[in-house]
């Protein structure tokens, strides 16, 4: 099972996200760091563990109230051994120079008319399948048609992120059972060892994770004993 830490930025901080209410996320402050600073934060859970993969959600780029591009292209330029998965909402194909980036589509930002500009990206790319209130979100196309999906998918519920209601396994191992030949990516609600062990057991081997490193459910023993 591999983790890889979620970074949320809202106007400039990092923020903790919760169920999906964007517009009520508040600057992170936790026992793991007490800075809302990017670059503090990925220190912090460098702490732990010596992560090779991070994610980074713009959330003022997917809500279309701006971005953090100049911001992220630091992080990439100073971080240049991590790899950095990087959603921005709705994004029209473009060669990035930075080695250590790539693109996560969120189903979301897509409508049905514009899915098709997914195709540009030759399966380069990290597709998110977006779920709130159990509603798929975004593009039909996406979710009922597995031409447009790349190797690696990203479930996302919304409505488990941050909340203490663990991850949603029926989603998750019925996308294992019907799509095999696909690595699916668990991302919203999980909360300790004990999801992670069982998300592994349904074909799931990676996972988004944020608010249990950030509270200490999920250590660097937990962390290395899923490895082995």
């Amino acid at each position: 099972m591999k983790i890889i830490p979620v970074i949320d930025l809202k106007d400039g901080v990092v923020v903790h996200a919760r169920q999906g209410n964007r517009e009520h996320y508040q600057p992170i402050n936790s026992r793991l760091c007490q800075s809302a600073d990017i670059f503090q934060v990925i220190d912090a859970f460098l702490g732990i563990y010596s992560f090779e993969t991070f994610y980074i959600a713009d959330l003022n780029a997917i809500t279309d109230q701006g971005n953090h591009d100049q911001l992220i292209a630091k992080v990439l330029s100073h971080f240049q051994h991590i790899s950095f998965w990087i959603d921005r909402g709705h994004e029209t194909y473009a060669q990035h120079t930075a080695h250590n980036r790539l693109s996560v589509l969120g189903s979301e930002s897509y409508k049905n008319e514009t899915v098709a500009e997914i195709t540009a990206y030759k399966n380069d790319f990290i597709l998110s399948l977006d779920y709130g209130n159990s509603k798929a979100l975004g593009a039909d196309s996406l979710f009922s048609t597995a031409k447009f999906w790349p190797e690696n998918i990203i479930i996302m519920t919304l409505e488990r992120v941050g909340s203490h209601f663990g991850p949603d396994f029926d989603k998750l191992s019925q996308f294992c059972q019907h799509y095999p030949q696909k690595n699916f990516i668990a991302a919203g609600g999980i909360r300790h060892k004990q999801d992670l062990i069982a998300l592994s057991k349904e074909g799931v081997h990676q996972a988004l994770v944020a608010s249990a490193l950030h509270n200490g459910t999920i250590t660097t023993e937990d962390i290395a004993s899923l490895l082995v």
